[in-house]
C-alpha cells in the first residue's frame, strides 16, 4: 500500500525514463559525424569537448552534456565550429536530438499504468528541450500517462535549480512535499531537495549509487522497481 501522502511521481527523462548509453550513443556518433563533415581532427576536438570517448563509443561519466541542457552541448562545441552561428547548432541540436531513438530500461505502459492506477499524478522534468521529450514520449507511447512534461525551455531554470520541480507541482495542484523525485544524476536529486520532495536515483544513466546516495532517499537499479518502492521511501 501507498504511503498515503504521496500524490505524484516526477522523472527525467534521459537516463531514467529511457536508458542513457542506449538511447544517446548513437545520437552522438552522428552529431559529430555531421558536424565534423569529414575531418577527423575536427571529429576527435568534438568528441573532446563533450568528454564521449570515439573509439569505447561511450560518454566520460563526468561529461556536462549528460546532465545538461542543448544550449550546454552547443557551447561545448561553438570553440570548434567558428563558422557556425550559435542559433543554428542549436537549433540543428534540437531536431537531431528529436529523431534520436530512446530505449527505455523495462517496458514503460505497464509500469506506468501501474502508478496511475494507484492515484498518483506523473510528470516528467528534463534539461532537455519540451519538443523532444514530447516526441520521446509519443514514439515509446506513453505520452497520454503523463499530466505535465516540462523541459528547459518550458520557461524554468534547468536543473539542478528547483525551478522545474516546482513549476510541476504547482501546475499538477500538489504540494511539493507529496511528490517524489526520481533521477539518474545528481542534478535530479540535489532539485529534488532544493524543492522539498522525496528522492529516488536510478542506475540507468551514467553515475553510480555511492555518487548518488549522499542526495537521495532511495536507490533502485531501475524505474521498474518503483512500485514497490514507493512503500518505503
Amino acid at each position: 500500500m501507498l504511503r498515503p501522502n504521496l500524490s505524484a511521481v516526477l522523472f527525467d527523462k534521459d537516463g531514467t525514463l529511457f536508458d542513457f548509453s542506449a538511447s544517446w550513443t548513437g545520437w552522438v556518433d552522428q552529431v559529430l559525424t555531421d558536424l565534423s563533415a569529414g575531418d577527423r581532427a575536427r571529429k576527435t576536438a568534438l568528441a573532446g569537448a563533450m568528454q564521449f570517448d570515439l573509439q569505447a563509443g561511450r560518454f566520460n561519466p563526468s561529461s556536462p552534456v549528460i546532465a545538461g541542457t542543448l544550449d550546454d552541448s552547443a557551447d561545448l562545441l561553438l570553440p570548434h565550429l567558428p563558422h557556425l552561428p550559435r542559433a543554428e547548432l542549436i537549433a540543428y541540436l534540437m531536431a537531431s536530438a528529436t529523431r534520436a531513438e530512446m530505449v527505455p530500461p523495462v517496458p514503460l505502459r505497464p509500469l506506468l499504468n501501474t502508478l496511475t492506477g494507484q492515484g498518483l499524478t506523473l510528470g516528467v522534468a528534463t534539461n532537455d528541450g519540451a519538443a523532444a521529450a514530447l516526441a520521446h514520449l509519443t514514439r515509446a507511447g506513453v505520452r497520454d500517462c503523463f499530466a505535465h512534461v516540462l523541459g528547459y525551455d518550458s520557461g524554468y531554470t534547468p536543473k539542478p535549480a528547483p525551478d522545474m520541480l516546482l513549476g510541476f507541482a504547482d501546475r499538477a495542484g500538489v504540494a511539493p512535499e507529496t511528490v517524489v523525485m526520481v533521477g539518474d544524476s545528481t542534478h535530479d536529486l540535489i532539485a529534488g531537495r532544493a524543492a522539498g520532495m522525496m528522492t529516488v536515483g536510478v542506475l540507468t544513466g551514467m553515475a553510480e549509487s555511492a555518487t548518488l546516495e549522499p542526495h537521495a532517499d532511495l536507490i533502485l537499479p531501475d524505474i521498474g522497481h518503483l512500485p514497490g518502492a514507493l512503500v518505503r521511501v
